[in-house]
């Protein structure tokens, strides 16, 4: 982002979806309440993706699991993975967004010494 006022500043995808499934996102240096909030959705997201790896494993060992339970597991990972891939775009376009400084140059996680490294 460039102009006043804009310093320091980054677009973040946030973890949940707007009206009509429409991407949200706020534009802060990430220490903000909403950015805070964020962090924590996000953290529930991935550790709620987790455990339904672990319920996934353990209903899939069992062979005697009926076409209503697997349609409903199915119906739980599409919605996890959905978020996990939300997390995932938000913290690389975050990490993409410090890697590279407004300049095109190295940014801040980056010098010219592990650049031509890279």
């Amino acid at each position: 982002m460039s102009g006043e006022g804009y310093e320091g500043r980054m677009l973040r995808l946030l973890p949940w979806a707007g009206a009509e499934g429409k991407s949200c996102y706020v534009l802060g240096d990430g220490t903000g309440y909403v950015s805070r909030m964020a962090n924590g959705v996000e953290s529930i997201q991935l550790g709620m993706a987790e455990e339904l790896l672990g319920h996934a494993a353990d209903l899939l060992a069992n062979q005697r699991v009926g076409r209503k339970e697997l349609h409903f597991l199915a119906s739980r990972l599409t919605e996890s993975l959905r978020d996990v891939a939300r997390v995932a775009e938000s913290r690389g376009a975050r990490l993409e967004a410090v890697r590279v400084a407004p300049d095109g140059g190295p940014g801040p996680c980056r010098s010219a010494e592990t650049e031509k490294w890279q």
